[in-house]
């Protein structure tokens, strides 16, 4: 770029957008080759590194365009490149944000697989590759594709941007991406190429330096020639225009809007990819179309007769080009844009090419919200309807006060298209580094979130819970490390039950196997499901031979299964053979629970999950898969981490969680001295051999009987809770293992121990007096023991035999 040019002749320097910008600074845009004039024009840049921006009529990014227009540019571009690479395969790299959807088109073109960079942090995915941009206003960009091995893929590296500014970025691109994954040949394609010679040579002795040749494709080249002075005159303009209110990048200030806001869930396919931040291949493009063709036949009967707009959300450019295209095809008269970081000067003028902004918080939850984020050129009564795309992340409270709130006051419509967000499966966590499990017998499907701080003290998590100010998984109950004699009396109960538990996974096993095969994947519910689980997979291998997965997965009363769990053993194994496990049923809560999540994750992620249960006991008559109905203890229940492998209860808190990790849980790995998990396990498995004949005798019994669930466990919940006044069965917990849990993590209010029942529970005696809680004996119970958590708003409840339970 020259520092100083005359002025061109009007032919040479009449562009859209450009003449105001020339007539006013002395800026104008030669062309070198095709036509610059009609794909670019002039704006200035609120960017202190760079005073003037180049803005497409045809990127569908500031400008809304035609989307026929946007996506055929982009393939010309592609075919272009095509041209250039001849036989050579290709994988294609775009640049985030405003190249993204162009890269897509010029991948399509290709029939290649593509990936963009974002600026998006995502925590499942680890950093292929990070580079700089030097004069954005926002220079950190990632490459984070699902298979590291995508961007290893052809012999040529193919670079998509809107424009060749300096070839800056470019370079640091390739530099990182030759670092891991050298190619033999690298392309550089962009609508407009407007580098200075000393750019050209810089970008030649690079290539020369890299040993690898690094073509350049445009669809037209041009120079830029300013006056002396420049960047220092426009930056004056801009702080000018600024002062003085006249259009400025503020929010727009007008009435509010009134205009409605109409949703549209679930209309894109979950399993389809919205984008190629973590790879987009041939066969997505397919699937891409179909899904845009069913949004817009969703929306066709939405809208008005009059202009649509059709706005993505900065990195998410294809997919609403694609919605946009099938309404044209419907006969819409339908433009496409999208929303921007980048800062533009608006000025209300012909022959500028920002006319008008609308700005508002970040709503992805990218810079912390804090950063603004523009919409140009969307006009009061410009648009009949607008329809916002934007992802899974991008779908926050932010959106609605901030861009929707805005566009209600220059629309007669808002529609909100909210896309299912792809992102990379985390990875399992093993032992060592989690749990105190073997390695081989179960992988956690958790998040490690051993250094953040969650534990509260039992009074106040549970004044909490009870008054709606958090939920229960939110936070961890405090670890309860149980002394001496309490430790002698597990020592004692693991004696006494080790051959009947031993007796009850035999035959909770053996119907699995009979009932749904021996290629079953066991999925146990942390955290007490996780050492039936174990035991399961045991038993498996002792009389069988065979060898099941086990993973372990979370479940929350009230906010469902863990589905990005779900995706990932969809992922790995068929969704038909996945058996869900647990210790044992109190009132049915959580059975109900899968049941009712496992029946909406099939019908949003497509796949055929069972939500039965299998259970060690289920005394509460909840399925049809268990060991026994018997109410007895299960010694795993007398601890907390140190006999469930060191790992705490799952945690669901969006503080502390991004969208697309598994739910989370502590390592406790401090209490390994204490940890008795390994001994438990092996105490039990030690007395397969000496259970085995007593399995085989009564597995098929059981299996020809009657095992369809009666739920009269519930119906047992429901009647004390009326009884004892406390009208929540949220806060009655029924067996002995619910009842241990209370005195454990909750504040309990009493203990109801069947008539007679109380010799074989020494150790819940025990943790009541230690709490001073009352026991109260109840004939006709159907439990053993019953634990009722203190209501905080009864007073001096009292049960139906007239004995006060107040604690």
């Amino acid at each position: 770029m020259s520092s100083a040019a005359s002025s061109p002749e009007p032919d040479e320097a009449t562009a859209w957008g450009g003449k105001w910008v020339g007539d006013r600074f002395g800026v104008h845009l030669h062309a070198t080759s095709g036509d610059p004039h009609a794909l670019v024009g002039l704006a200035l840049r609120r960017n202190p590194r760079r005073a003037h921006l180049l803005v497409s009529s045809v990127l569908g990014k500031h400008v809304p365009a035609d989307p026929d227009v946007v996506h055929g540019t982009g393939l010309e571009l592609g075919a272009r490149v095509r041209e250039v690479l001849g036989g050579s395969d290709a994988v294609v790299v775009g640049f985030a944000e405003t190249a993204t959807g162009l890269g897509h088109a010029v991948a399509e073109a290709l029939g290649c697989w593509y990936v963009h960079s974002t600026r998006r942090h995502v925590p499942t995915a680890p950093s292929f590759a990070g580079f700089e941009e030097e004069h954005s206003h926002a220079t950190t960009h990632r490459l984070l594709p699902d298979d590291p091995q995508l961007l290893a893929g052809g012999d040529a590296l193919v670079l998509v941007d809107d424009e060749l500014s300096t070839g800056r970025t470019a370079m640091n691109t390739i530099a990182a991406m030759h670092a891991r994954v050298p190619h033999s040949r690298y392309l550089l394609a962009a609508l407009v190429d407007v580098r200075a010679g000393t750019d050209r040579a810089e970008l030649a002795a690079f290539a020369e330096r890299l040993g690898a040749p690094v073509d350049v494709v445009a669809l037209a080249r041009a120079r830029v020639d300013w006056p002396e002075g420049f960047p220092a005159r426009a930056a004056e303009a801009v702080a000018a225009r600024e002062a003085t209110g006249r259009p400025a990048p503020v929010p727009v200030s007008v009435p509010q809007g009134q205009a409605p806001v109409v949703r549209h869930p679930r209309r894109w396919p979950v399993s389809v990819r919205e984008g190629g931040r973590h790879g987009f291949g041939p066969a997505d493009v397919v699937a891409a179309r179909r899904a845009a063709a069913g949004v817009a036949a969703a929306l066709d009967g939405e809208l008005s007769d009059g202009p649509v707009l059709v706005l993505g959300t900065e990195e998410l450019m294809y997919a609403p080009t694609l919605i946009a295209r099938e309404l044209a095809a419907l006969g819409a008269d339908v433009r496409v844009s999208s929303t921007t970081r980048s800062p533009v000067q608006p000025v209300d003028e012909p022959g500028y090419p920002i006319r008008c902004v609308l700005t508002f918080p970040a709503h992805d939850g990218v810079d912390g919200g804090t950063l603004a984020r523009f919409a140009y050129n969307v006009a009061p009564g410009a648009f009949a309807d607008v329809v916002v795309v934007t992802d899974e992340a991008g779908d926050s409270r932010a959106l609605e006060s901030g861009l929707v709130a805005e566009l209600r006051a220059r629309a007669e419509r808002v529609h909100v298209v909210v896309l299912p967000c792809h992102t990379p499966l985390p990875k399992p966590l093993r032992a060592p580094e989690f749990g105190s499990y073997l390695a081989d017998e179960v992988s956690w499907l958790l998040t490690d979130l051993s250094g953040v701080a969650l534990e509260a003290p039992t009074e106040e998590r549970e004044e909490a819970i009870q008054s709606g100010g958090a939920h229960y998984a939110e936070s961890l109950p405090v670890e309860y490390q149980p002394d001496a004699d309490y430790r002698r009396l597990f020592d004692l109960a693991l004696s006494e039950s080790a051959a009947r538990i031993a007796a009850a996974v035999g035959v909770v096993t053996e119907l699995v196997l009979a009932e749904r095969g021996a290629d079953v994947v066991l999925a146990s519910l942390a955290r007490a499901g996780t050492p039936v689980g174990v035991l399961m997979r045991r038993w498996a291998r002792f009389a069988h031979g065979i060898e099941l997965p086990h993973y372990a997965v979370s479940i929350v009363r009230g906010r469902g299964i863990d589905t990005v769990a779900l995706r990932w053993l969809a992922a790995n194994h068929d969704p038909r053979r996945v058996v869900f496990v647990d210790g044992w049923t109190g009132k049915g809560a959580i059975a109900r629970e899968l049941q009712a999540a496992i029946e909406q994750a099939n019908a949003v992620l497509g796949t055929a999950f069972d939500p039965a249960l299998a259970v060690l006991a289920d005394p509460g008559s909840c399925t049809r898969t268990f060991g026994t109905r018997e109410d007895f203890l299960v010694p795993s229940a007398c601890l907390n981490s140190t006999v469930s492998g060191l790992v705490s209860r799952t945690v669901l808190n969006s503080r502390v969680l991004a969208h697309g990790q598994f739910h989370g849980a502590k390592f406790y790995c401090e209490f390994a001295d204490d940890d008795v998990s390994a001994r438990f396990i092996d105490a039990v498995t030690d007395r397969f051999p000496d259970v085995r004949a007593q399995v085989a005798r009564d597995w098929p019994v059981l299996q020809s009987g009657p095992r369809e669930p009666t739920w009269a466990g519930w119906r047992e919940v429901e009647k004390l809770s009326a009884e004892y006044g406390i009208g929540d069965v949220t806060l009655v917990k029924p067996g002995v293992g619910e009842t241990t849990r209370v005195l454990l993590r909750r504040v309990p209010w009493a203990v109801l121990v069947r008539a007679g029942a109380s010799d074989d529970l020494a150790h819940v005696l025990l943790l009541a007096q230690r709490r001073g809680v009352p026991v109260h004996e109840v004939p006709d119970l159907i439990y053993r023991c019953v634990g009722l958590i203190h209501p905080r708003y009864t007073r001096g409840a009292t049960g139906s035999d007239g004995r006060s339970v107040r604690a």
